[in-house]
């Protein structure tokens, strides 16, 4: 699996690129996966749900089947929280794994950047983000793209993990 990491801060614009990216990616036929970090506590399913009360008994993992798709649920409990590595191998084999967030990781990124955010670029010492799609040009010695030219940040992308 190649993998391709989308980062920068809130409000830059991060979840609606991999959102289009996958779009695009999918669209020309490869098989996509996606990885996305929560600074949070988050919940999968709801509160009465039975796998809810099957995890609020105590389960540490829950899986729920249909014939539509399926979800595990694995609580935490007393362990850390799993490193990128830990969670790209319980993926299913894929074309490509785009990751959002993940900003401290080693791995190939692109830097979302919209002016209006007012954050510094994370670009400047991270080495690893190759490319900055950004809402304005910017000042920086990486390759830069439209944040709109999804197309032509998917052939970056496509072209450095070497499914061009």
């Amino acid at each position: 699996m190649k993998l391709y990491g989308v980062t920068g801060w809130k409000n830059n614009g991060k979840t609606t690129l991999v959102e289009r990216l996958v779009a695009e990616i999918s669209g020309r036929g490869f098989s996509v996966s996606t990885i996305k970090h929560a600074h949070h506590a988050f919940d999968v399913d709801h509160k009465g749900r039975d796998s809810y009360r099957h995890r609020e008994a105590g389960a540490r993992e829950v899986l729920v089947g249909s014939g539509a798709r399926w979800a595990l649920i694995h609580e935490l409990r007393d362990e850390q929280e799993p490193t990128l590595d830990a969670l790209i191998s319980r993926l299913s084999p894929c074309d490509l794994v785009l990751i959002e967030g993940y900003k401290r990781d080693v791995h190939p990124k692109i830097e979302a950047y919209r002016l209006e955010a007012g954050k510094d670029l994370i670009a400047t010492g991270d080495n690893s983000i190759k490319l900055i799609a950004t809402d304005t040009p910017l000042d920086i010695d990486r390759p830069q793209r439209n944040l709109n030219d999804i197309s032509g940040i998917a052939d970056f992308i496509l072209g450095e993990v070497g499914l061009a």
